[in-house]
């Protein structure tokens, strides 16, 4: 069984709705407490939604430079082109001008995303045929190829500041759920995969704590590394997937999602070394930093549950810290997966719990 076919879908949505906070909006309702069998669908609706939300306020544009050949000057007039075209004996101008146009990147890659799901037989046929019709809209804006979408050069500003839930959820189905055919064709793949969605996991994480615990201290902050001399050419960032602080109490989690919580070797169980060296490493820059005062300081590997039988569950103290090990059961509904992350703060950090839904 892959992963994500153990994660209900729905829960999916709650853990988009944490990262992206515009599916909070009463805009999102109906898509909330609608039941989803497929990933597909899901994503269908929201991107359904999403699109004609956009729609209402009218498709983002942006100035695209054009160079066309006119007989009269618009613009600004190429001088090479216009030489060119006199030795050729053309009563015609080569022009450079910006036109404002709806065929920009961002809703190109909207209608890349929206057409490759409708070629997916997984899509149940009425998000289809809603999708159909926002697509009407778009006649004036091209596909591109999804491969090379450059995603770290797309810059969002007040104007459209609308479009970033949408194409974060079209980077996450385009990165992590594109495979090419052997004829060069392209489809969606039956599963995100675990690089994408340990992304969206921690993020969920962070944003559940943001928005449920204001008296904690909660980010996602880099950890100094504690140089005697100062020097610290070439040493990597410490960047803490999610870090909790009441005082001087601390707990850094690092947020895992893999297919497998454990690695076996000669049939034995063990954590994945990495990951336990990266937070001790975390845990012990940071008990240095606060040494001046009295304090705490903990970690966690907080695993995604796997279908597994083996399921890590425990607790070391090494060199006066303690780091835990758990796992987070996704495969429950959304209120089990909230007293499990509730249970994990109201321990550190002697917290009541709450009521989140």
């Amino acid at each position: 069984m892959t992963k994500d076919k153990s994660i209900l879908i729905n829960n999916i949505y709650h853990m988009l709705s944490y990262a992206f906070q515009t599916l909070k909006q009463e805009t999102y309702e109906d898509v909330a407490v609608e039941s989803f069998d497929e990933m597909y669908n899901l994503l269908a609706a929201i991107l359904a939604k999403g699109i004609g939300l956009q729609l209402k306020q009218g498709l983002y544009r942006e100035y695209i430079s054009h160079q066309e050949e006119l007989t009269v000057m618009r613009g600004k007039i190429n001088m090479p082109g216009t030489i060119k075209n006199k030795l050729l004996h053309k009563q015609v101008l080569t022009c450079d001008f910006d036109e404002l146009s709806e065929n920009n990147t961002l809703n190109q890659i909207l209608k890349t995303t929206v057409m490759l799901l409708l070629r997916n037989g997984k899509v149940k046929a009425k998000y289809k045929d809603d999708l159909k019709k926002k697509m009407l809209y778009f006649s004036n804006v091209d596909s591109i190829e999804p491969t090379e979408i450059k995603w770290s050069s797309i810059r969002f500003q007040r104007n459209n500041q609308t479009y970033r839930m949408l194409v974060s959820i079209c980077q996450l189905m385009i990165e992590g759920m594109l495979i090419t055919t052997d004829v060069g064709n392209y489809r969606l793949a039956s599963f995100v995969d675990e690089q994408r969605m340990c992304r969206l996991y921690g993020k969920f994480i962070l944003e559940y704590y943001s928005r449920h615990y204001p008296e904690l201290s909660v980010s996602a902050s880099q950890i100094p590394w504690a140089l005697d001399d100062g020097v610290g050419t070439m040493l990597p960032v410490m960047q803490s997937d999610i870090h909790l602080q009441r005082g001087n109490t601390v707990l850094i989690i690092d947020a895992k999602y893999y297919n497998h919580t454990t690695q076996v070797h000669f049939d034995k169980h063990t954590l994945h070394s990495n990951n336990l060296y990266q937070i001790f490493t975390y845990v012990k820059n940071k008990e240095i930093q606060l040494a001046a005062v009295p304090h705490e300081v903990s970690g966690m590997l907080l695993y995604a549950k796997t279908d597994e039988i083996i399921v890590p569950d425990n607790s070391y103290y090494m060199s006066g810290n303690k780091v835990i090990v758990r796992t987070l059961d996704l495969n429950l509904d959304f209120a089990g997966i909230a007293t499990q992350l509730n249970h994990i703060v109201e321990e550190h950090f002697n917290l009541p719990g709450r009521n989140v839904l």
